[in-house]
């Protein structure tokens, strides 16, 4: 009978089931009380009087005399159909899988199964999960408020649709109506077999519960958990009588304790033993979980259920007495408890590392450490959620969590690395003791049915088939532990020919044996079940609380990787009946991780500015000291009187090298399918970080327009990097890829989060600042000294120019935003020039150009252009020194353009040069400025640049006018700037003609023909207002020969004779001696 029964497969199937349908009743209930996600029939105020009647006449709602009442269900009915639809049938579930659970227990009352823990534990533990998942199932049930208008509103919904009730709908709401008081229908349900089954199986817990509840006092005085304490028995296998017993769940057994004796409550009154387990799970805590962050209050639900009952007046008594030891008590023994762990886990850990071939006989102390230190941590996160009126609330929190998480994950590491010990142990064990040792107690049996004799052959026959051979191969033993559980099953029974319970060797070996089993090809599922953390994924004040005390404790900042590497466990959570919650959960959660690695970063030293900073502060306050007090010299910081004295700097080097250990802790981990690496992560971090600390270095200030100069910025900016780098010494990252992807970043206009740059600052610095105040001749360019420098005027400006320009600062530039960067700028300064060649083109064609006009926007050209001369210098300068092999290629390859280069050939070959600071005889930026503004004809715009060389050269007279057209030989340029005129009239004309593909040398040799011709005529003029600075305004036209790569000496000497130069020379010199002298 018991083999037609197949009482092993359906407790499986059922109990998966049952889980699945628990976890929908939990996701219902969530669903229903979160106002966004509540469905919208039960939020929406119309439906405010539908949802009255139907909770007011469920489940016998009459359609035909209340249709005013459901009118509105009538409206919508087919949304009501389709978004109630998962809720109902869900409930459809709970129906179907109350009346197989049922359906079970009758047939395992009818074979009068045998039922003890420590014998047939597979078989035991399966018959109780699948009791309490029921009952559990049931109170879920009990807590859904709006259960009710859910199945009530479909089904109107659905006879309004189809004209008749859904079939299932008579029972479902008679079921919903019975379990209005859960445990009480429960309680008559259950038939006196099933109880005393029921009470069997509790009992057995006797051997097990009572030993695994001990104070940490006693674990401590028989040194459990330690591989130390007997030398002589190391090698010893770890091996009892009950090993699935040892690291069973103390939750589970707690929760099978509690809800099963509710059920089966007469033996409370008749069973001595009953009550004692009965009270040690009730002083053991305040709660249970019923399934994730549901718990019950074992005590309130206890003594509301035996309240009713008559009888039980002495066990509400007890329920009290319980209620209040474990109050005072059970805080701090679970505290001492976890303190024994994290020693007893370091101990344990120190010792597989250093002999990990220890994991092959002692592995079971693993497992029993894992479960415990579960057990421990589950139980302070369900406590810490509802913390009990006491006067030591500190009991239930513990900062020193961090370190139990962190030795938690470091034993299933070394379980996951050492694999193969575990399983080369285990294929010898298996093969050379447990075949060996079960054929001889199969031998000893006299009577054994034939469906029992092939398990119990294949048996042996399984794992005498195992040899080193196969060491390293994957295996599969998920069959033989079927097959156990099928015996269990099958020698369980009332009238079986082999009782299991005559034969406890059989049970004591066959337990043994699937415990190696599993060390051969189930250790991950080993580790779910003792190691399984994923419940805190639903506690995530408490999660976050913990990681918070954890954080404030500097000792315990090494160990905070535990709490993300925590978030692994979360997707184990899940289950195939609740794939809606799986998307939501796993945002959420992958939200949780970030937080928890941000926080980390946010512990870094850089972030105790603002503690330091207020400290400091507090410090100032205090009374200055008099005056006659020695002054501390330079350098007294640096020398420590007292190693007692620990300064900022001491802490925040403490709190660098603790965070890092932390960030070294694991290589990388998996949160649903996504892949962290926390060192990444920290580099990631710091990326975004040092960004923004090289931005706040520049000192930027937009309102008044200060800024640090380049040189300073540089010299921070390497200086931090040198300090950065000795996050090598403590973690391994690659601090030069980091600096390399941020400071490239830094010479583009934004980096990549979308954030202003030191290119973006800098060129809107030089524009807004230097430039525009040397276009207004604030600021002159001075050629000798490479730099501009500021007029001696009552109007001084905010930062000295030379400060900021000369060829130290440009290098530094150069340096900070390298070739992209000034690209960026140089495109900025070419949309200013073009700007400025708008306006002349519009002032030529309108004819409404004055001299004075013309020449103070080719001023300002060539103030621009020298600018950009002055930065491309720098850059070549800073190009020679970090690639010369490279600048020499492109210097050959510059020098190969000659006239008769083809002219899109050499724009090439001058933009490659142009961008590494080369000076070329056409701007090839400049070049593409200008055509990209053309508006009009070719030929148009040929004349109006012929006309506008004519403009310029006929206007230079009406400078020597201008008292500050005078020639400073000290500056080697005027004090207005005209000499610039020189750069804008050679680069300029050749863009413009190599536009327009017309000769540059003979247009500029007509233009420096007619300069001269009109200020030859200025010679002649005797008016000594109107030509007094003569000789500096003709000193422009050998600038412009000499700064021209098309005009020579030659040319010059042909059109303006060398004497009158020579003069002109010697008379501004001489004045610069007069104003000297």
């Amino acid at each position: 009978m018991a083999y037609q029964q197949k009482l092993a497969e359906k407790l499986l199937v059922l109990n998966d089931r049952g889980q699945g349908v628990l976890i929908r009743m939990n996701h219902i209930k969530k669903t229903c009380t979160d106002p966004k996600r509540r469905p919208s029939f039960l939020a929406d105020k119309s439906m405010e009087g539908v949802v009255k009647y139907i909770n007011r006449k469920f489940p016998n709602i009459d359609l035909r005399g209340s249709s005013q009442q459901l009118s509105n269900i009538q409206k919508q009915k087919s949304a009501v159909l389709e978004g109630l639809s998962s809720y109902y049938e869900s409930f459809i579930d709970v129906m179907e899988f109350r009346d197989h659970v049922y359906d079970l227990l009758n047939t395992i009352d009818a074979c009068q199964c045998f039922f003890n823990i420590t014998v047939n534990f597979d078989f035991t533990k399966n018959y109780l999960d699948l009791i309490i998942t029921y009952a559990s199932v049931i109170l879920m049930l009990s807590r859904i408020d709006d259960k009710k208008v859910l199945v009530g509103m479909y089904n109107c919904a659905y006879e309004l649709s189809n004209g008749s009730s859904d079939p299932s709908y008579p029972r479902l709401g008679q079921m919903i109506l019975e379990y209005e008081h859960p445990l009480k229908k429960l309680t008559e349900e259950f038939g006196p077999h099933t109880k005393v089954n029921l009470t069997e199986a509790l009992l057995s817990l006797h051997s097990v519960y009572p030993r695994r509840n001990l104070p940490a006092e006693q674990w401590r005085n028989a040194q459990l958990l330690s591989l130390l304490s007997v030398p002589a028995t190391m090698l010893n296998p770890a091996m009892c009588d009950t090993m699935a017993c040892e690291y069973l769940s103390m939750e589970v057994m707690e929760r099978w304790i509690i809800l099963g004796f509710l059920l089966c409550h007469t033996s409370l009154n008749i069973n001595a033993a009953s009550q004692d387990l009965w009270k040690m799970a009730l002083r053991s805590g305040l709660y249970v979980t019923l399934i994730r962050d549901e718990v019950i209050n074992i005590h309130k639900l206890s003594e509301e259920h035996l309240d009713g009952l008559k009888g039980y007046s002495k066990r509400l008594a007890d329920i009290k007495e319980c209620k209040e030891h474990t109050i005072v008590n059970c805080g701090a023994t679970h505290r001492e408890k976890r303190h024994f762990l994290r020693h007893a886990l370091k101990e344990l850990i120190k010792v597989l590392e250093d002999e990990p071939a220890l994991l092959g006989p002692k592995v079971l102390f693993v497992f029993m450490a894992l479960s415990f230190s579960r057990d421990e941590v589950l139980w302070l996160v369900r406590h810490a959620e509802n913390i009990p009126k006491t006067k030591t609330p500190e009991d239930f929190a513990d900062v020193h969590m961090a370190e139990l998480l962190f030795y938690m994950e470091r034993l299933q590491a070394l379980l996951g690395r050492y694999n193969y010990v575990i399983q080369r142990y285990h294929l010898q064990y298996l093969s050379q003791f447990d075949a060996l040792i079960l054929n001889d107690t199969i031998q000893s049996i006299y009577v054994c049915p034939e469906e029992e004799s092939v398990l119990m052959t294949s048996f042996v026959s399984a794992l005498s088939a195992l040899t080193l051979k196969q060491c390293g191969k994957e295996f599969d033993f998920k069959a033989v532990r079927m097959d156990w559980l099928r015996l269990q099953a099958y020698t369980s029974v009332g009238k079986a020919t082999l009782p299991l319970k005559e034969y406890p060797d059989l049970a004591k070996i066959m337990n043994m044996t699937q415990f190696h089993t599993k060390m051969m090809d189930n250790v991950d599922e080993l580790l779910n079940e003792t190691a399984d953390l994923s419940s805190l994924c639903f506690y995530t004040r408490v999660f976050e609380k913990m990681f918070s005390q954890s954080s404030e404790e500097v000792s315990m900042q090494r160990y905070l990787m535990a709490f993300p590497m925590v978030c692994t466990h979360f997707s184990q959570n899940t289950h195939q009946m609740c794939p809606e919650e799986v998307s939501n959960e796993q945002c959420f959660h992958l939200k949780c991780l970030f937080s928890s690695l941000y926080s980390i970063l946010q512990l870094l030293p850089k972030h105790s500015a603002e503690t330091i900073s207020a400290a400091r502060n507090k410090k100032m306050k205090k009374p200055p000291p008099k005056k006659d007090a020695p002054k501390n010299k330079p350098g007294a910081e640096s020398q420590r009187k007292d190693r007692a004295v620990v300064t900022n700097m001491d802490k925040m080097h403490l709190t660098l090298t603790e965070l890092c250990t932390s960030y070294s802790m694991c290589s990388e981990f998996t949160v649903f399918k996504h892949i962290f690496v926390p060192s990444e992560f920290l580099l990631t971090q710091l990326e975004t970080g040092l960004s923004k600390i090289f931005i706040r270095m520049a000192h930027y200030n937009q309102t008044t327009q200060e800024i640090a100069r380049p040189s300073e910025l540089l010299a921070g900016i390497q200086t931090y990097v040198t300090s950065l780098y000795t996050l090598t010494r403590y973690i391994n990252v690659d601090i030069t890829r980091l600096v390399k992807n941020v400071l490239l970043q830094q010479t583009q206009p934004l980096d990549s989060h979308g954030a202003p740059t030191i290119t973006t600052l800098y060129t809107n610095w030089y524009l807004e600042s230097l430039l525009r105040q040397a276009s207004s001749a604030f600021i002159a360019h001075c050629p000798t000294m490479h730099c501009f420098v500021n007029h001696n005027v009552e109007n001084e400006q905010n930062f000295k120019a030379d400060e900021y320009s000369d060829i130290c600062e440009m290098r530094a530039l150069a340096e900070l935003i390298g070739p992209y960067g000034l690209k960026f700028l140089g495109e900025n300064l070419m949309w200013h020039i073009t700007s400025q060649v708008s306006e002349l083109k519009c002032f030529l064609l309108q004819k409404k150009s004055s001299c004075e006009n013309v020449l103070k926007r080719m001023t300002i050209i060539g103030v621009i252009l020298s600018f950009r001369t002055m930065a491309q210098g720098a850059l070549e300068e800073v190009m020679h020194r970090h690639c010369p092999f490279l600048m020499g290629s492109i210097e050959c390859l510059k020098d190969y353009v000659c006239t008769d280069t083809d002219i899109k050939v050499a724009l090439s070959v001058y933009e490659l040069a142009s961008a590494t600071g080369l000076p070329c005889d056409i701007d090839p930026a400049l070049v593409s400025a200008i055509s990209n503004m053309h508006n009009s004809s070719n030929e148009d715009e040929y004349k109006t640049t012929c006309l506008l060389l004519v403009y310029i050269a006929v206007s230079l007279p009406t400078l020597s006018v201008d008292p500050n057209s005078f020639y400073s030989r000290e500056r080697g340029g005027h004090q207005n700037n005209i000499h610039c005129l020189a750069a804008a009239v050679n680069h300029l004309s050749a863009a413009m003609f190599t536009v327009q593909n017309k000769n540059i040398e003979q247009h500029l040799k007509e233009f420096l023909q007619v300069a001269s011709s009109i200020l030859l005529q200025l010679g002649q003029n005797m008016d000594k207002t109107e030509v007094k600075n003569r000789d500096s305004v003709c000193l422009l036209l050998d600038m412009i020969v000499d700064e021209s790569p098309f005009l020579s000496q030659d040319m010059l000497e042909d059109c303006f004779p060398y004497v009158l130069l020579r003069n002109a020379y010697r008379e501004v010199h001489r004045a610069f001696i007069y104003t000297m002298g």
